[in-house]
């Protein structure tokens, strides 16, 4: 099978039919960021349903896993299905499941509701990643042949770190200062995900549509650069699970060990950390994939140390510098995973290898933070936070040394 990128349609022709190339880029680009930021609107609200719905912490955590199992299910059956279906034909209803996870938010906020709006939200998320990925970097190929493949690279990473840091500061503060914390946040972004959806059915198609026999995900990179494909997968193991320690029981750690409990804070510190991740990318963009990992190892290490350090001194500054520090090295490090995979993809099966690069990824959204919360209600949340540092350095240091090599 092969992909085949589709020719520019001419201006007047864009005008009546859709988006140009160079415009659908960017549609796509505000797609990925809008879809992304409704993923974590709950992060700073947590602790408003547990105060309205009485959730335990393990509820919370729960309530989080289930998004990320909704996740890795559809990257598993569905991340690559656009390397032969057509990259809109994916985005697009993925796209509307998201509005139907805001719909079911906004209905009720028992537990069993919010466990199927995370799931439904985080099946349309492993329809995204993967797709919206390959989509950007097709769409950058197509409007702009002559140059090379960094734009496209840095748009589809801050996208999506971007979409990330947008949407909790966004519901913290409307929980914080509008009425109905629990609903307007989802109103809001119900229309924004509409009007993704609008935006995504004009974007140009960039794979030829094959009729071609299903199968699960599988991932057929050839032999000799398995090893670093895996490393780069357990990279974005690696960062996704810090970046998923702050979308999940972070905010806890604020309003409790640390005893601030507003839920603009809660929000603003996650949106701090995944801000630091784009601008890390966005600094670290003209330096090779090798400075891009080796920064993003160093960064976590250091942020994860400072960060334990700051839950058991209770200190709220100390525990800022490492969520920036963490976040800014998650950032570099999954920028430089997904270059890793880009490079060793042939284009036929990219969207097929991104797919498993965030496969691995979004296992370390689910499992570390799942342990996290299952030790919080065994242990002190510093003890427990010491044990997930502790892991997720291991982790780094183990990938280190086939991630690296040149």
């Amino acid at each position: 099978m092969t992909t085949v990128l589709s020719r520019p349609a001419p201006a007047r022709a864009a005008r009546v039919r859709g988006f140009s190339h160079e415009q659908g880029f960017w549609a796509i680009a505000l797609a990925f960021a809008a879809t992304l930021a409704f993923s974590v609107v709950p992060t700073p609200l947590w602790a408003l349903y547990q105060r309205h719905d009485g959730y335990s912490t393990i509820a919370v955590t729960v309530a989080f896993a289930a998004y990320a199992f909704g996740v890795i299910v559809s990257l598993f059956l569905a991340g690559h299905v656009s390397d032969w279906l057509g990259r809109r034909r994916v985005l697009l209803p993925a796209v509307l499941l998201e509005a139907v996870s805001a719909t079911l938010f906004l209905t009720s906020t028992s537990l069993g509701v919010v466990i199927v709006a995370r799931v439904l939200s985080g099946l349309g998320i492993g329809m995204i990643t993967a797709t919206a990925t390959a989509h950007l970097s097709e769409l950058h190929a197509a409007a702009r042949p002559a140059a090379g493949r960094a734009r496209g690279d840095l748009v589809a990473t801050v996208a999506n770190l971007g979409g990330f840091a947008l949407g909790p500061i966004t519901s913290g503060l409307l929980a914080q200062y509008v009425s109905a914390p629990l609903r307007t946040p989802y109103l809001v972004f119900l229309g924004l995900l509409l009007a993704a959806a609008l935006a995504v059915s004009l974007v140009p198609e960039t794979v030829t549509v094959r009729s071609r026999r299903y199968r699960p995900q599988r991932v057929n990179i050839p032999a000799e650069a398995r090893p670093r494909y895996f490393a780069a997968a357990a990279g974005a193991f690696t960062s996704l699970s810090v970046l998923g320690l702050f979308t999940s029981l972070a905010p806890a750690f604020v309003a409790g060990t640390l005893h601030h409990p507003s839920r603009a804070l809660a929000g603003a510190v996650a949106s701090l950390v995944f801000g630091s991740g784009a601008l890390a990318q966005v600094l670290l963009r003209r330096r090779a994939t090798r400075d891009q990992l080796a920064a993003g190892l160093a960064l976590v290490t250091l942020g994860l140390a400072t960060l334990t350090a700051a839950v058991w001194a209770e200190s709220l500054p100390a525990f800022l510098a490492g969520g920036v520090l963490a976040g800014a090295g998650a950032g570099a490090l999954l920028k430089g995973a997904i270059s890793t995979v880009v490079d060793l993809a042939p284009p036929a099966i990219r969207g097929e290898a991104l797919a498993g690069l965030f496969l691995g990824g979004y296992l370390g959204l689910a499992i570390p933070v799942l342990g996290l919360g299952m030790l919080t209600q065994l242990v002190s949340a510093p003890v427990a936070l010491l044990g997930f540092a502790a892991a997720i350095v291991t982790l780094a240091a183990a990938v280190s040394r086939p991630l690296l090599r040149a």
